[in-house]
């Protein structure tokens, strides 16, 4: 298919082609040997992304020991090629509440 690019370097892509992809808003662009790339991105808003934490009840500090310890190195492949130690966990660990349906269906069970 043909596409024309204007004056203002915009480049209308054809329906099929985006029809074909999905609906998406942007594109990751990449020049790869002579020619324009274009690979559908999505993005997750960043209010669906705190939703999910609020919801997670993950705090700041949990996220920062999260990050700290993802960046530490990791152990010699060598010496322990398929254990890796994990640090004890900062936080208190809340067993997640039941649904509402699902202790329904467990009350009329019993």
């Amino acid at each position: 298919m043909l596409a024309k690019i204007t004056a203002k370097n915009q480049l209308t892509l054809p329906k099929s082609l985006t029809q074909a992809v999905g609906a998406t808003e942007y594109f990751d662009v990449e020049a790869r040997g002579g020619q324009l790339i274009l690979t559908p991105v999505r993005i997750q808003r960043g209010d669906a992304v705190r939703a999910k934490l609020a919801e997670l009840d993950l705090t700041q500090d949990d996220m920062a020991a999260a990050v700290a310890w993802a960046r530490t190195p990791a152990p010699n492949s060598e010496s322990s090629p398929a254990m890796v130690n994990e640090p004890a966990a900062a936080y208190d660990v809340m067993p997640v509440k039941p649904k509402k349906a699902a202790a329904k269906k467990a009350k009329h069970k019993a």
